[in-house]
């Protein structure tokens, strides 16, 4: 068990755990987190598992923990770790089961106290038009050959469906595609699990939420984004669904016999991985990439979906219902980038998981206009509680990979917290503060009753004091959709 003594005070916000801790590490753990923050995952084994991450084969730097972390399989949630490309290891526990979950905001300019009479009628709308729960076919099936184009091609494939527009693509990570899908990588059992699942939510922390722009703290970067306060924005947070946690599934069985193929020692073998130059490794970020391209898919049908609500709620009544995309962001990802390590230019994969992307002004692959601003950085709470847009930074390109925390982070498992929360208590509390609550299962929604998160006003303020985001707004719900 790690204590708080084995930890070196860097700043008030941020902390380590030197190479020197234990003999087979291969680089430091570095950890953004206030004492109190940290406090709260002592009891946990994310710590344990950052510094298990710290003796991955081709380690690069540090392995950098974020303030919503907690226990994961294998790999801390809230982790970030790099390895050099391409002679590092990949590790499919590092990236997670649900490859590429991820965020996506859209902007209106309804505003919502006009709009306070529809917000039931447009949570209907989304709960009908948009599928969730487990299991949940979703609202296009289509046959394994046009999978397969989806594989390849992500949220391009939807906009030749006329399901986006160019500026969707723009305004999302890596185009919406990430190259180097190998279909053939995707197991016949992956496919059967995602042909009938393209534009639902699933469940779990799944949701669909409807915002208001509560308070703007960058006026500049807001207006770059479409933020108004006052009005309506809808976040989506869904992944690749059952075809990514089956890729994920396949690749964590068959790595067990890679590591002993390739000499690798591991402390934990839920961190099984493969060199990224084998077979093996080839095989996974083909499959990887493929999956990922499917939750681009989901989440633009979805978006696509939620367009179709907004019409019907607010068009004829109020101006600017049309929603305009701000940002999709993946949170569960591996990803080849470049980054200066010791003031040379290095080529790495980048392990990011329940950990978003946060470059700063500037960096490559940003729509224009946002070189200034630096990438929206989409950081949810939990229902009922706020949510932030944030602004990625240089600092975050040069301490932290480039990247940020993803959401508030849970305190409470899932299981505690059907026990302890009643669903229709919650739903009862939710509604009574103005939230328009549609959820299939109300054991569901006491998963992610807001008392089994981290407050996240303290993890964004932690992030923002180590200066690997700074603030542009703050978000209200108003209603909420989940499975």
């Amino acid at each position: 068990m790690i204590r708080l003594q084995d930890l070196t005070l860097i700043h008030p916000h941020e902390w380590e755990i030197p190479q020197s801790f234990r003999a087979d590490m291969r680089g430091p753990v570095r950890i953004f987190a206030t004492r109190a923050l940290l406090e709260q995952v002592l009891g946990d084994q994310s710590l344990e598992q950052a510094v298990n991450a710290a003796t991955l084969p081709g380690l690069v730097g540090a392995v950098v923990v974020m303030p919503d972390m907690h226990q994961g399989y294998g790999f801390p949630i809230g982790g970030v770790a790099a390895t050099a490309f391409p002679q590092g290891v990949v590790s499919p526990g590092a990236i997670g089961y649900d490859i590429n979950c991820g965020v996506r905001l859209l902007a209106s300019g309804v505003e919502a106290d006009a709009a306070r009479d529809d917000l039931s009628d447009l949570a209907t709308r989304l709960d009908r038009y948009c599928p969730s729960g487990v299991g949940r076919a979703g609202v296009v099936e289509v046959n394994l050959p046009e999978l397969d184009r989806i594989l390849r091609e992500g949220a391009r494939w939807a906009q030749k469906k006329g399901y986006a527009s160019e500026n969707d693509l723009a305004r999302t990570e890596e185009g919406g595609c990430l190259d180097g899908a190998r279909l053939e990588k995707v197991s016949e059992r992956a496919h059967k699990r995602g042909r009938d699942q393209l534009g639902s939510l699933g469940a779990g922390n799944h949701f669909i939420e409807v915002d208001r722009v509560e308070a703007i703290y960058d006026p500049a970067a807001a207006a770059a984004y479409g933020l108004r306060e006052g009005c309506l924005a809808v976040q989506i947070h869904c992944g690749s669904r059952g075809l990514g946690h089956q890729v994920c599934t396949d690749y964590v069985e068959a790595f067990q016999d890679a590591v002993r193929r390739y000499g690798i020692e591991l402390p934990d073998r839920e961190l099984v991985c493969a060199p990224m130059d084998s077979p093996e490794g080839q095989a996974y970020l083909g499959a990887m990439r493929a999956a990922a391209n499917f939750a681009f898919a989901n989440r633009q049908l979805l978006a696509h979906s939620a367009r179709r609500a907004f019409e019907e709620t607010f068009a004829g009544q109020h101006r600017g219902w049309q929603l305009v995309q701000v940002y999709d962001i993946c949170h569960n990802m591996g990803k080849v980038e470049t980054h200066l390590v010791d003031g040379a230019a290095v080529k790495v994969c980048v392990h990011r998981k329940g950990a978003t992307r946060a470059f700063g002004p500037g960096a490559p692959g940003l729509p224009p206009e946002y070189r200034k601003t630096g990438q929206p950085v989409l950081v949810p709470g939990s229902m009922g509680t706020a949510s932030w847009v944030l602004a990625g930074t240089e600092t975050s390109m040069s301490v932290a990979w480039g990247s940020c925390c993803h959401g508030a982070g849970r305190t409470m498992s899932r299981a505690r917290a059907k026990h302890e929360i009643h669903g229709e208590a919650l739903r009862a509390e939710l509604e009574h503060d103005g939230i328009r609550v549609r959820a299939g299962s109300l054991p569901g929604l006491a998963e992610e009753a807001p008392s089994a998160y981290k407050d996240v006003d303290a993890v964004v303020e932690t992030v923002v004091a180590a200066g690997i985001a700074r603030k542009v707004a703050r978000l209200r719900p108003v209603a909420v959709v989940k499975g």
